[in-house]
Parts: structure tokens; C-alpha cells; sequence
């Protein structure tokens, strides 16, 4: 039996809006991403993190170069990774909102090694140093090597991740 492929009749060509809509389709990890100048904190919502390397251990984000976040991203030595439970969508929707109070009252937080802002609540996180800043058309691709984290985080028992696909957030199914 042989498989067959079936192509759209017009096939896409390269454009943001194939990029985008085949996108969709992939389920991406949310993370929030963290930083400080001074007692200035940012952060970002990500479903771009990905694992570089092990051994040094290393992983790497991309940030539009546009973002609010990206003047101290672009200078800080260190930054914060949090990985989101499936009950921290409101938390992800806070840190994706333009011009939202990240850091405000109903924000939990903490300052971490390195002087990093940490979240309060995550599945996981980490305190990384920044090795490298990369343009990438209109965003900024970072990577960073590991330096201090948490697998387990502050949460009770086992969690579960908060996914992005198909333009929202989701959890898991059983």
C-alpha cells in the first residue's frame, strides 16, 4: 500500500500568513519570560522557548524587537523562565496584553538569583544567562545558558502544562 499525497489545489508560498496559519496548527508550551533593570521588572508571554542544548545547558526564545519587554531584555545579563500550569491562563493573558500591569497587586512574584523577577505559583522555573541576542527579521532570537531553577516549582503535586494552539490557550485532555 503506498501513501498519497494530497496538495491544496494552489499551493501557499512563503508568506507571514502560511508561517502563521501552519503555526496554528502545532500546540506550543507557555511560558513567561522575566527580566530587571534596576527594580524595573518585564516580562513576556512565550510559546517559542525551546530546549538548544544539554550539555551546556542551554534553550533560546524569540521576542518581537518591537515588545515593551525588549529595551531591558536587550541588556539584561540574566533572565527568568516560567513554565505555566493549565491554571495560570489568566497569568499568560496578563503578561501577552500590551500595555498591562504585569507587576501589579495580582501579580505573585518574588526577586530571584541573579536579581531575577520570579512568578509565584509556575509549574517550573529557571534563572539563565544570556549568551547571545540574534536579529531574526522582526524579532529577536535569544539564548541563554542555565544557571539556577526549580523543576518542581512551588506547586503541590504534579502539574499540568498550559498550552497555545489554534490561537488560544488550552490544557490537556484525559
Amino acid at each position: 500500500m503506498t501513501a498519497q499525497t494530497v496538495l491544496p489545489a494552489a499551493p501557499l508560498h512563503g508568506s507571514p500568513e502560511l508561517l502563521r496559519s501552519v503555526f496554528r496548527q502545532h500546540a506550543a508550551g507557555v511560558a513567561v519570560i522575566t527580566a530587571a533593570r534596576g527594580d524595573q521588572p518585564v516580562g513576556f508571554t512565550a510559546t517559542s522557548l525551546s530546549s538548544v542544548s544539554a550539555d551546556p545547558p542551554m534553550l533560546s526564545f524569540s521576542t518581537a524587537g518591537t515588545s515593551s519587554s525588549w529595551p531591558v531584555m536587550a541588556e539584561a545579563e540574566h533572565i527568568g523562565v516560567h513554565i505555566l500550569g493549565e491554571h495560570q491562563e489568566r497569568l499568560a493573558g496578563l503578561f501577552a496584553r500590551s500595555g498591562a500591569d504585569r507587576f501589579g497587586p495580582d501579580t505573585d512574584w518574588r526577586t530571584g538569583p541573579e536579581g531575577v523577577p520570579l512568578l509565584d505559583g509556575v509549574l517550573a522555573w529557571l534563572v539563565c544567562r544570556v549568551v547571545a541576542r540574534v536579529p531574526a527579521g522582526t524579532h529577536r532570537l535569544v539564548l541563554a545558558e542555565v544557571v539556577a531553577g526549580d523543576p518542581s516549582g512551588p506547586v503541590a503535586g504534579p502539574g499540568r502544562p498550559l498550552l497555545y494552539h489554534q490561537g488560544r490557550f488550552n490544557a490537556l485532555r484525559d
